[in-house]
């Protein structure tokens, strides 16, 4: 009897504990979008005022703006009434590749609509060049939702810990890497992109982001050069061992 008693107060207590953590966990992962965005609207008005224009400012269709989304144009109503830019008329930058079949982050990650409707990303070839053979990569792994202006992936090159920012909301399907040439395919929660960047807008704002680049090592102590020939060097990182990359990365990759 007293045996058959204190058994059904083990199990008692056990379904409780295992009730109690599993509603933890639940509530967790529930908080987890709202933990990122919250982290993107504090890093985002960190970020100095002209790192914060909006994206028709790049164009020339506003002479100054500050972006009141965060980058995120699905909510901006302004957005919704300009325009559709107009397709690019080419796809390379400074001798840099900018593909036209993919849209583009302003934290230098691209994505590229799959007709499995699955969405590859990775790192445009700004990013790439910036970060150069990463000594190491994080990556989610399949199941993990990640969210738009939320945490991607990171990578580490040097002393630089970049935080890889998202540019779409949705499920992790598969992980790849920098010998792939892409980091994630995902299944999107939905099929507006309206807030990245895409054919005439992508030439001002990498031009912009040549020169965001100058100034961010210029700050740091080093020469105002970064070209071979008129075009960015493979690897950024290894032109300037001298300088402190993680404030490089972090002016670039949009981490105040």
């Amino acid at each position: 009897m007293a045996h058959t008693i204190f058994m059904g107060a083990f199990f008692s207590v056990l379904t409780v504990v295992t009730v109690t953590l599993a509603f933890a966990l639940w509530r967790s992962l529930r908080a987890m979008p709202k933990a990122e965005e919250i982290r993107w609207h504090s890093d985002f008005h960190d970020l100095p005022p002209a790192d914060r224009v909006c994206r028709h400012v790049l164009t020339g269709e506003f002479r100054s703006r500050e972006c009141p989304n965060a980058f995120d144009c699905r909510l901006c109503q302004t957005h919704a009434r300009m325009p559709k830019a107009a397709a690019a008329c080419d796809d390379e930058i400074y001798g840099m590749p900018f593909p036209l079949d993919r849209f583009y982050h302003r934290g230098h990650t691209w994505a590229r609509r799959e007709a499995d409707g699955t969405v590859t990303v990775g790192l445009d070839e700004l990013g790439k060049r910036l970060i150069g053979p990463p000594d190491a990569v994080d990556l989610p792994e399949p199941g993990v939702r990640v969210h738009a202006n939320g945490t991607a992936f990171r990578i580490r090159r040097r002393e630089a810990d970049v935080r890889v920012l998202s540019p779409v909301d949705g499920e992790v399907v598969k992980a790849g890497g920098p010998g792939q040439d892409w980091y994630l395919q995902i299944r999107p929660e939905n099929d507006n992109f309206t807030h990245l960047l895409r054919d005439a807008e992508v030439r001002p704002w990498v031009m912009r982001e040549i020169e965001r680049l100058q100034l961010a090592l210029t700050a740091e102590g080093a020469p105002a050069s970064l070209a071979d020939g008129g075009v960015p060097v493979d690897d950024i990182a290894a032109s300037y061992p001298k300088t402190d990359w993680d404030a490089v990365c972090g002016e670039m990759f949009l981490q105040p």
